[in-house]
């Protein structure tokens, strides 16, 4: 069940956390993966290694049946890879530089004035390559564009980072992330509603990790959700790009917000009793699924 295509446009990388296993990652690819599981066939617009990292990322992708087609080969700069330590319960990222997502190539890039939702995060546009490509996909782009919010350290740029908010329709942050970009006040509801008109948003949506997330649209209804008690955290690494899967997929089947945004941290909420961003077990799925009506 899916009503309009999406396009995901950002990393691919493989989590590397201290024990000595590796999970393929990168939010953007996180994002897929999820709607690929909810049935949404999005197509993923990354590039990896000539590499066997970058072949197992092949193989991961085509044995969940997702859409190779935007998946761009790197022959110079090898698949992304990102070192985790987990700090205090939470988790900390040694982000390694020159990748091949860095080198997103425009021209390879196939059909980009496809309708529907356009997905990208913000580490991916850290070097000129692949913020060029993102900028020609958005010129061709017909539908709306969602924009993820990632800020690592030193990956980032304020001001690069405000002329993106400007051309997106919906935006997701943590309130980290606001207070970065925005001269909060203190008072978050006041200060979403002041960051939507100053961006003319359709939507922005905050987390606040424990404390759960609050999303208002541009007409000012604003719905706020907090976890319920969950048995086991095992790793809080991806709850973020879970969330904002089911908040792409109740914008794109126009749930309501707030059923969009109570179904996105339910849906989070049970990621982090796994272990890394992505699952390979249909069947952890299959309750959302039926309860979601996505059959």
């Amino acid at each position: 069940m899916s009503k309009n295509p999406m396009t995901i446009f950002g990393e691919v990388l493989f989590d590397h956390f201290p024990d000595g296993s590796r999970v393929l990652g990168g939010a953007p690819f996180n994002v897929a993966w999820h709607l690929q599981a909810f049935r949404q066939s999005p197509r993923l617009i990354s590039r990896v290694g000539d590499d066997p990292t970058g072949d197992a990322v092949a193989a991961a992708m085509h044995k969940w049946g997702m859409d190779l087609s935007g998946l761009q080969r790197d022959d110079k700069h090898p698949t992304g890879i990102v070192d985790i330590v987990i700090e205090h319960g939470e988790p900390a990222y040694t982000i390694v530089p020159e990748q091949a997502y860095d080198y997103i190539d425009a021209a390879e890039i196939q059909d980009a004035g496809k309708p529907g939702l356009l997905y990208h995060g913000t580490l991916a546009l850290r070097q000129p390559v692949s913020r060029a490509a993102l900028v020609a996909l958005r010129a061709e782009h017909k539908g709306r564009v969602f924009m993820d919010v990632n800020l690592r350290e030193p990956w980032w740029r304020k001001d690069e980072i405000l002329e993106w908010l400007d051309q997106a329709d919906w935006v997701k942050l943590n309130h980290h992330e606001l207070a970065a970009l925005y001269s909060i006040s203190g008072d978050l509801d006041t200060d979403m509603q002041r960051f939507v008109e100053l961006y003319r948003l359709q939507g922005l949506i905050v987390t606040s990790g424990k404390q759960g997330a609050v999303a208002i649209d541009h007409n000012g209804v604003s719905c706020r959700v907090t976890p319920g008690e969950i048995a086991q955290v095992i790793d809080t690494v991806g709850a973020g790009d879970a969330f904002a899967s089911v908040m792409l997929l109740g914008l794109n089947l126009d749930w309501p917000l707030r059923i969009t945004i109570e179904r996105a941290q339910a849906f989070a909420s049970a990621m982090v009793t796994q272990r890394g961003a992505t699952v390979r077990d249909h069947a952890f799925y299959q309750p959302f699924i039926e309860a979601w009506g996505l059959d």
